[in-house]
């Protein structure tokens, strides 16, 4: 039916009439268009995995000589770091941080972003107060520029929940000492060296049994 011969036809009917033409074209036009698209399934849950070793290749930034390596394992209530890094100054103090983003792709690694800090904490020592998740000792280098490290960050995970886990992002070393004071970063200075942990063993956890009756 045309729209004119529809509309002088509704001029010869009372409003009832009219008005239950009016509904039922309306039905007609919502029956003929297509059903909506189905949704689509939901995404199966990441596995569980055991993560058993990370590393973090630590490479020059901002000019500097700054190298080295750091092996990262899970023990109870934290992390602990184990490596070296070399072309430190002979005898000096270098900052050394867990940073947020594990990108070192800047020249001066300011890529990498803030220290890794989840629960807003000011900056400051670990051992002696509110501080960053990512705060650590400064390295302390022999007289051949060396600083070796074995240390155990606390309340921090491999492949925990994202509040805790520090693999995926990067380890910052700093030119200079960290004061432990200052904010938002202790005054450490230039970023000298960066990488980032990157996980190197895992196994999956195994899924539980259902339960039996």
């Amino acid at each position: 039916m045309s729209a004119m011969s529809l509309e002088s036809q509704m001029k010869s009917w009372g409003p009832a009439s009219a008005l239950s033409m009016l509904i039922a074209v309306a039905m007609a036009a919502c029956s003929s268009a297509p059903p909506p698209a189905p949704a689509p399934p939901p995404a199966p849950p990441a596995p569980r995995v055991d993560v058993r070793e990370a590393q973090a290749v630590l490479a020059s930034a901002s000019g500097s000589l700054v190298s080295g390596k750091i092996v990262l394992t899970p023990v109870p209530g934290g992390v602990r770091l184990l490596g070296e890094v070399g072309g430190l100054p002979k005898s000096g103090r270098a900052g050394f941080h867990v940073h947020e983003r594990g990108d070192c792709s800047s020249v001066d690694a300011g890529s990498a972003g803030a220290h890794f800090n989840p629960t807003g904490q000011p900056h400051g020592n670990a051992k002696t107060g509110p501080h960053h998740a990512g705060d650590l000792d400064n390295l302390i280098a022999d007289l051949d520029g060396v600083a070796r490290v074995d240390v155990v960050l606390r309340d921090v995970s491999l492949g925990g929940p994202p509040n805790t886990d520090i693999a995926g992002r990067a380890l910052v070393v700093h030119a200079a000492p960290d004061d432990y004071r200052s904010q938002p970063a202790g005054n450490s200075g230039a970023r000298v060296a960066c990488g980032v942990i990157r996980i190197t063993h895992q196994q999956p956890l195994p899924t539980a049994a259902p339960a039996t009756r």
